[in-house]
């Protein structure tokens, strides 16, 4: 194969597979935040809060994956 063929492949599977495992921690968080909003309507303010914070440490790790993805197709 050509090696233009490969680096995009590389591109194609760090930006795919890195980006995956954020996006199933985002639904999963999204969804346990609401059973346990069901659960436990007081604890909404707390329940929000870590929600918050766990999704956005989430996402920083898909931002990372991007990254790197950019930094294999234009180097």
């Amino acid at each position: 194969m050509d090696p233009a063929t490969m680096k995009l492949l590389a591109v194609g599977l760090a930006a795919s597979l890195g980006l995956m495992g954020p996006a199933l921690a985002i639904g999963l968080i999204g969804y346990s935040a609401l059973q346990g909003l069901a659960r436990n309507p007081e604890a909404g303010g707390r329940i929000q809060t870590a929600m918050i914070l766990v999704t956005a440490f989430a996402e920083a790790i898909g931002i990372y994956a991007l990254i790197i993805a950019l930094i294999l197709a234009f180097v």
